[in-house]
């Protein structure tokens, strides 16, 4: 059954349902709990239409491009954390109204969290809220609570299985999220079951407001019946589909939480592993974790001098109209340029100032030999710092 005819089917019995059509500048919703109230939102229907008036309902996504090294994930019913967490140094923190809230809290928790967002300053980590999933009878209150925030920048919708569920949450953005605000508001699709993977493509194309899919590996190994092992080869599939399909829509893939929280060895081998299968960031529920996949998802020193090598060589090579060249002995064409464009990007991305030739030469000169990638890249973490606070709490915030 299709998401929004569960939805009708429960409407007599459970109040709930939601009614949105996309035209030309108008919206219409049926809240939840009142079968009765409507609240029509319309936009001016002159020449134009859709981001000129006060009252449009749906906007053009802000294009800017967000960094996600590191998502971090904030019970959303723990007054102390909410506070802590406004210190850390995460790239995302995302306050969690799902698996990290018990049942009896959900209210207070939705409460709370509103309140932990109008705290959060500006321009320091992205602010999402991970919602209950679309179904559950819990999604329509979460998303009525926290979507009235100006400084909720990302909403994590758990357990994606379709393009509907996507759908859902933008819809709902477009009708209660602040208009000078909801242009920047961001979806990120969990994806934790088998049908979730399979419908990747409908999921990663559902919405302008999708950029990034993460791999949720605790519901992923109990739908399938999975043993999780250190190693994680059971996980392969799961875990290539969504890098293949964030990379192919231009979407961020972010990869599973590493359980053993204690133990940074075996968390900078799972970050070095995902990163070299395409990553561009990694789940995190403790704080001690952020420093570690914060400088793990940087490209390494190594990586970038080379990059930087590549992209000015093969500029000037091409202001003689040569294609491919010679670096190092090895043969420089167009597949290995993208490679360095996309190193250079990321060094940017996460504040990295890019060499000049001369801190190049030293750099090369003194790096270990780099692993064999489709752009020669290396494994080994960035010497370049990244701040994090490490928090006091030794307990994990919440998994995913």
């Amino acid at each position: 059954m299709s998401l929004l005819s569960n939805i009708n089917s429960k409407q007599t019995a459970a109040g709930l349902a939601l009614r949105h059509t996309r035209g030309l500048g108008s919206t219409v919703t049926l809240f939840a709990n009142d079968n009765s109230s409507l609240a029509t939102a319309s936009s001016s229907s002159s020449s134009g239409g859709g981001s000129g008036g006060q009252g449009s309902g749906v906007q053009a996504i802000e294009p800017e491009k967000r960094i996600r090294r590191s998502i971090f994930y904030v019970p959303g019913s723990d007054e102390r954390k909410l506070k802590s967490s406004l210190s850390l140094g995460a790239d995302c923190l995302v306050y969690d109204l799902e698996d990290g809230v018990a049942f009896n809290r959900k209210n207070i928790a939705r409460e709370m969290v509103f309140d932990a967002l109008e705290a959060s300053e500006h321009r320091k980590a992205e602010k999402a809220v991970r919602i209950n999933a679309v179904g559950s009878g819990l999604e329509f209150d979460d998303l009525n609570v926290v979507l009235r925030s100006s400084r909720l920048q990302a909403i994590v919708i758990p357990k994606v299985q379709s393009a509907k569920d996507v759908q859902f949450v933008s819809q709902m953005v477009d009708s209660v999220a602040p208009f000078i605000t909801r242009k920047n508001v961001r979806i990120i699709a969990s994806i934790e079951s088998a049908l979730g993977v399979m419908n990747l493509k409908e999921i990663a194309t559902a919405d302008p407001r999708v950029d990034a899919l993460v791999f949720a590996a605790e519901d992923y190994c109990a739908d399938l019946g999975l043993t999780r092992t250190r190693e994680g080869t059971e996980m392969l599939y799961g875990r290539q589909a969504i890098v293949t399909a964030a990379h192919a829509y231009g979407l961020q893939a972010i990869d599973l939480v590493c359980m053993d929280y204690k133990n940074d060895d075996i968390l900078r081998e799972e970050c070095e592993f995902g990163r070299r299968m395409g990553f561009l960031g990694k789940q995190a529920v403790h704080p001690r974790q952020l420093e570690i996949i914060q400088r793990c998802f940087l490209p390494t020193d190594h990586e970038i001098a080379r990059a930087a090598d590549i992209s000015e060589g093969y500029q000037e090579h091409s202001k003689r109209g040569v294609g491919a060249f010679n670096y190092n002995g090895k043969v420089i064409d167009l597949p290995v340029v993208k490679w360095a464009e996309k190193i250079l990007s990321r060094a940017r991305q996460g504040g990295v100032a890019i060499p000049n030739a001369e801190e190049r030469q030293k750099i090369l000169q003194a790096g270990s030999t780099p692993a064999i990638t489709a752009g020669g890249a290396g494994s080994s973490p960035s010497s370049t710092t990244v701040a994090a606070n490490s928090g006091k709490s030794d307990t994990p915030s919440t998994a995913a």
